[in-house]
């Protein structure tokens, strides 16, 4: 089977998970600060305001939850997202607000926000699609005049810019996925960055229990006090990443611009065997001075053909799929009535293929031909 993901680990990973075992130190520890501050350095930030957490979805979570998000509250987020961020927001008893996209890019636009905000909005959630920035440099600034926080969604863009600056550095806070089908992954784990300094180090206490010691070995014969004994200020989880996963993710840092590299080799691939197709769509070129992780490769078809086309792909030993589902057709969410003409034109029509650094030529080409075939058959 050709998966649509396949994570690039080898032996600098498994040595440096070596490394770890040797130190018998496995949890929160030297490795995890050394890959903040390496991440941190990567987006441009400074590390005191990043935290290596456990997954993605655990830095949503903790993005909301440092917002102060009340009941009654509303978070505008594109309708085509992961289930986590709407997750993340009822969690806290606000409101997502689900709105429209372009229909090509899938990315939210400044127009789609506006249209949707309201005096009872407190956030906006930006999901970079496929990797691609998007209008985030004019959404950020709309965003700082409205006294609205914008989150960046940068799972999908570890490694993307715009005119040089990393994206999740726009706006207010931002979290990465590091799961094992993302371009950087440590297994399961995520990021979140923190503009503001209160705010990032609230974050680090939430992510371990709420304590404000957060290691009693750390602290130990430094205090005249028992190190023992906790200090907490709210109530918090366990949601911190540890140095097994961190020393993978440092590997994986170092790697990335090759990793980028050979998926952007597979995407211009695709272009040049798809781009005379009939009736097939492809991304959109980046606009001047943007720079994408390449983490989706998709194509686009009249509808009515996508479903049958992506079974015949599967029959073939081709995994394709669709990422991601509009959120507002899910009825939890409460906003199945609503129609977002753009989120549903893209996703009745749109096929997300394999793009990994894993593949080979004869990979692409297999894919490139069933493709093809599917779309004559």
């Amino acid at each position: 089977m050709i998966h649509l993901f396949r994570p690039q680990v080898g032996a600098a990973e498994l040595q440096a998970v070596a490394e770890v075992f040797d130190s018998q130190w496995l949890g929160h520890g030297p490795r995890t600060t050394a890959f903040e501050a390496a991440f941190a350095e990567h987006i441009g930030v400074a590390a005191e305001h990043v935290v290596f957490v456990n997954s993605g979805t655990a830095a949503l979570f903790l993005a909301m939850e440092v917002l102060d998000l009340r009941p009654g509250d509303e978070v505008v987020l594109p309708s085509p997202s992961f289930v986590a961020a709407a997750n993340a927001i009822m969690a806290c008893g606000a409101v997502p607000v689900f709105c429209d996209v372009d229909a090509r890019t899938l990315n939210v636009t400044l127009a789609d926000i506006t249209e949707v905000l309201t005096p009872r909005t407190r956030a906006v959630i930006l999901l970079h699609y496929a990797g691609y920035p998007g209008d985030v440099v004019e959404i950020a600034a709309h965003c700082r005049e409205l006294g609205v926080a914008l989150v960046e969604d940068s799972a999908c863009s570890v490694a993307s810019r715009v005119d040089g600056k990393a994206a999740g550095s726009f706006g207010d806070l931002a979290i990465w996925s590091f799961d094992a089908a993302k371009v950087l992954v440590t297994g399961d784990g995520g990021m979140l960055y923190v503009r503001d300094r209160e705010r990032a180090e609230r974050a680090r206490r939430l992510a371990y229990h709420g304590l404000v010691q957060a290691s009693g070995f750390g602290h130990a014969g430094k205090h005249d006090r028992r190190w023992w004994d906790p200090e907490i200020t709210e109530v918090g989880r366990r949601l911190i990443g540890n140095d097994l996963t961190a020393a993978i993710g440092l590997v994986q840092l170092a790697r990335l611009p090759e990793l980028v590299a050979r998926r952007r080799e597979v995407v211009e691939r695709y272009n040049s065997a798809l781009g005379q197709v009939a009736g097939l769509a492809l991304p959109p070129a980046l606009p001047a001075g943007h720079e994408s992780t390449y983490y989706f490769y998709w194509v686009q078809m009249e509808a009515g053909i996508r479903d049958a086309l992506a079974g015949k792909l599967f029959a073939a030993g081709i995994y394709t799929t669709f990422r991601y589902a509009p959120l507002h057709r899910v009825p939890l969410y409460g906003q199945a009535d609503r129609v977002l003409p753009r989120a549903e034109h893209a996703a009745d029509r749109t096929l997300c293929l394999p793009l990994h650094g894993g593949l080979t030529e004869a990979d692409v080409a297999t894919v490139v031909d069933a493709l093809c075939e599917g779309l004559g058959g």
